[in-house]
């Protein structure tokens, strides 16, 4: 039987099947090993830090404990051990190398240094920040990144070695059985033809799905193998909450929260650990304290949530929406502040695939009756809970409160118009960042709405609110999370669009500055009423203060205009400093921030954003809020940088104003626009920068756009 392949041709073909089903299980075997880095370089990362503390610690501390020692710490010294950090990695029997200090004190100096290294890993937490990129950060960040980008190609990996490996290991056994020229002469004919069907079939392998899928692997692993530690930062800051969860997942505790309960009884703990949650039509991802606290929303159904502000109370909601949905629930009504209603509407859609309904205004009727016959989520303000009367035996699956605070009152219109609709819900979900704990009877008030038997039992136990046992009896309604119990690695600069929707006055006000082609006052939107009762983003600006001061936190509002600011400073009374502006002398500045460091909570300073933005520090402000929206970045962001600073020790909330169908919509979507083809394109330099600015001619243009909108909509 003459042989239809070349020897040569066959070993080689064996050899290339041989060498990719090599190559392919050793990339299996080598996936522990993403793992493995994530830990090993988070640790070195704590290490790092631990001694990075005990570098300021002399030696003399050995003796400075409770037990009273007298090690020589001079000859500690001459040998070239000056501090804790120099004693740290030193084994015991390099210690007692050293003259005059025992084999005993050895190993006492050993302990005492490892309890230091201890105490000091208790408190040293990984925060990564792309202001803070060490090698060591990089390192664990690119571990991370390379982690991440494997864990898509992992199942597609082993699956094609389990369907392949016997046959192409088969197949290449049986070619070369007779692959030499006088193994060829001498084969028996059954083997001849498993040789001649092997050829044909590796030949087939190599060229079709097997062949194909496996390079295609092999490639895009050699390519996240190649990347840089830039790859990965820019990753990381797109999806940092990606990265945080996948170092928590596989070093729990290394951020410095091994807190697994949250804070809640152990047995109910475990019952939240164990309830279903399906985010399919999520459209983010949550962090692991987000996911607990939908989970707890979930199997306890009737609650207060009171996390701290910024914790994304709104976002637990909506993943907890979406959970539903995806086990047969349709209908989901969320109450809020007028001033968070576009706010609410907009998150929806960013965060979910939750069809929206807004209930407000004058066509709240139909809005309300086309959401009784969709479905979807509702969002309705407190004053237009008094149109939404249900039919009797209509249900929803669950109504939402946002700012529950506002019905602590049983009395008021708004309370008993809630509570109308709670009847018809079958899960209750009530929110609020306000702390609780000091305003006993509010928490009691919702409670008794919520889950009325704990309202009754807590009534008498209000005067210990903060005590272990008051906690435990209301953790089954009332769950509430500090910053600096889950967020431990959060980067100092959080930052939050508040849109809010204009009042019938507003609007006419900014139509009227845009058609007369005041360029300056249609930028005071919102601001320019003659009555800032009749403000969306004053009332934003209330509560987003209230919030502030219930936190424990001060605030700077930030606006181009001084006549926004005199305004501002009118509302707020006493609780606003003396503006800054660029007529305030450089002395009384300082003045005017010594005063505000001395005030309390909740204390507001007004500034320009030209003049507050330089040459001022106010680490004393950790809540920054941003009237409108800058046509110049660079002044906004060195405005942001007076609170966001070396000494600042509170993460700092940045908040920017702004309305729905104004010129606060396009500035934002142009600075967008404009910083997308920075990040791609241009470089570091002052040109570059002045590229994402909005000069004038682009701001008549967008005048003019607005003008159009508004005669096209009154026609």
């Amino acid at each position: 039987m003459a042989r239809p392949f070349g020897a040569k041709e066959a070993k080689i073909l064996a050899e290339e099947h041989r060498t990719l089903l090599s190559r392919l299980e050793a990339e299996q075997a080598a996936a522990p090993s993403y793992r493995e880095n994530i830990r090993q370089y988070s640790d070195q990362l704590v290490a790092q830090s631990v001694l990075s503390v005990l570098r300021d610690v002399p030696v003399e501390e050995l003796n400075n404990g409770k037990e009273k020692r007298s090690f020589r710490v001079k000859a500690l010294r001459d040998s070239g051990y000056q501090t804790i950090a120099d004693l740290a990695p030193a084994s015991v029997h390099s210690i007692a190398s050293v003259y005059g200090i025992s084999e005993d004190a050895a190993n006492s100096i050993r302990r005492i240094v490892d309890d230091m290294a201890a105490q000091a890993g208790q408190g040293c937490k990984i925060r990564l920040s792309t202001d803070n990129k060490t090698p060591e950060a990089s390192e664990l960040v690119s571990a991370i990144y390379r982690y991440k980008q494997f864990q898509p190609l992992a199942a597609p990996l082993e699956q094609l070695i389990q369907t392949n490996r016997s046959e192409v290991s088969a197949a290449v056994s049986d070619l070369e059985a007779v692959s030499g020229t006088l193994k060829w002469l001498f084969g028996s004919k059954e083997k001849k033809q498993k040789a001649m069907e092997a050829f044909c079939r590796l030949t087939e392998l190599k060229i079709d799905t097997y062949g194909t899928e496996a390079e295609s692997l092999l490639s895009a692993i050699q390519t996240l193998r190649d990347s840089t530690s830039a790859d990965a930062w820019d990753d990381f800051t797109a999806n940092p909450v990606q990265f945080i969860n996948i170092l928590e997942e596989i070093n729990p505790g290394i951020l410095g929260n091994d807190d697994v309960r949250y804070g809640l009884p152990e047995d109910l703990a475990r019952e939240i650990q164990d309830e279903c949650y399906f985010p399919d039509g999520l459209l983010c991802e949550l962090r692991r304290y987000q996911e607990w606290g939908v989970k707890y929303i979930l199997h306890q159904e009737r609650v207060l949530l009171g996390d701290e502000m910024g914790l994304g109370k709104t976002v637990q909601a909506i993943a907890a929406m979406v959970s539903l949905k995806n086990t047969g629930a349709s209908h989901f009504l969320v109450v809020c502040p007028a001033s968070v209603i576009t706010n609410w509407c907009r998150e929806i859609r960013k965060m979910s695939k939750l069809s929206v309904t807004k209930i407000h205004g004058g066509s709240r009727a139909a809005a309300f009756q086309s959401w009784l016959e969709t479905g979807g989520v509702a969002v309705t303000t407190y004053e237009t809970t008094g149109f939404c009367v249900m039919p009797e035996a209509f249900r929803f699956s669950m109504l939402v409160v946002d700012e529950a605070h506002y019905i602590k009152n049983p009395e008021a219109k708004r309370t008993k118009h809630v509570k109308a609709l709670t009847g018809h819900a079958e899960r209750l979900l009530f929110m609020t960042g306000t702390a609780l704990e000091n305003k006993a009877a509010e928490m009691v008030s919702l409670i008794n709405i919520l889950q009325p038997e704990i309202g009754a039992r807590i009534q008498g136990m209000t005067f210990m609110a903060s005590a272990p046992l008051f906690r435990k009896t209301v953790a089954p309604v009332y769950y509430r999370r500090k910053r600096e119990e889950v967020l431990t690695e959060l980067p100092d600069l959080i930052e939050s669009r508040e849109w809010c929707t204009m009042c019938p006055a507003e609007e006419a006000a900014y139509e009227q500055a845009v058609l007369s082609g005041n360029q300056m006052e249609a930028r005071r939107v919102s601001w320019n009423v003659p009555d800032l009762r009749e403000s969306a983003k004053a009332a934003r600006l209330l509560d987003l203060i209230e919030d502030a001061e219930a936190d424990g936190r001060k605030i700077i509002v930030f606006s181009f205009f001084l006549d926004t600011l005199r305004s501002i400073a009118q509302l707020l009374g006493s609780r606003c400093l003396n503006p800054i502006s660029g007529a305030v002398s450089p002395q009384r500045r300082q003045e005017i921030i010594d005063e505000f460091d001395q005030a309390p909570p909740g204390t507001v300073l007004a500034a320009q954003v030209q003049s507050g933005g330089t040459g001022l520090n106010i680490q004393s402000a950790s809540v920054v809020i941003l009237c409108e929206p800058q046509l110049k970045p660079s002044v906004e962001n060195q405005a942001i940088s007076r609170a966001y600073r070396m000494g600042q020790t509170r993460n700092v909330l940045v908040y920017r104003l702004l309305c729905e169908n104004s010129v606060d919509e396009k500035i934002m979507t142009l600075l967008e626009d404009k910083q997308a083809i920075f990040d791609a394109f241009a470089d570091q330099s002052e040109a570059a920068n002045e590229s994402r600015e909005i000069d004038e001619r682009t701001f008549g243009n967008i005048i003019r756009e607005e003008i159009d909108r508004i005669n096209a909509k009154k026609q």
